[in-house]
């Protein structure tokens, strides 16, 4: 069977959409998901920095560890590589909506994602747990359903 990979769209690549990677991936493991793999980039991704302390500490908090995440910068080659493209808000999603099989998490859970950039822990770990819970809709009404 061929792999398949959801990629996760964000402003800046340091925030939101690295904390999605890192749980989703933890979720398909732990749930031995195979066949499917997870990624994420920026629309205008910082390249060459870091997930942001904030995010690294809140999924740390889980028992999750980025501590080799680099923010990598959107590009077409990365959508069309994808099997879904996820963006965490409507508005990313209008953006990108000509640019292959792109979605995003109001699609799938009735919210967005807003930017926690700038905002303290707290608004980091909701952040963490809205995604956490856009992850466990991702497994149940696509990943699991999925037919090639």
């Amino acid at each position: 069977m061929k792999r398949k990979k959801i990629l996760f769209v964000c402003t800046g690549n340091t925030c939101r959409s690295p904390m999605a990677e890192a749980l989703l991936r933890d979720k398909i493991k732990k749930n031995k998901i195979k066949w499917w793999d997870v990624a994420s980039c920026g629309i205008q991704a910082d390249v060459g920095g870091t997930i942001s302390p904030n995010s690294k500490i809140a999924l740390s908090e889980v028992g999750i560890k980025v501590d080799n995440f680099e923010p990598k910068q959107l590009t077409q080659k990365r959508i069309s590589a994808s099997t879904l493209v996820i963006c965490m808000t409507a508005n990313q999603k209008q953006m990108l909506e000509d640019c292959g099989n792109v979605a995003c998490i109001r699609d799938m859970c009735g919210y967005d994602i807003p930017d926690p950039y700038g905002y303290n822990l707290q608004m980091y770990r909701q952040t963490r747990d809205a995604l956490s819970l856009a992850c466990d809709n991702i497994i149940r009404n696509y990943i699991l359903t999925y037919k090639d």
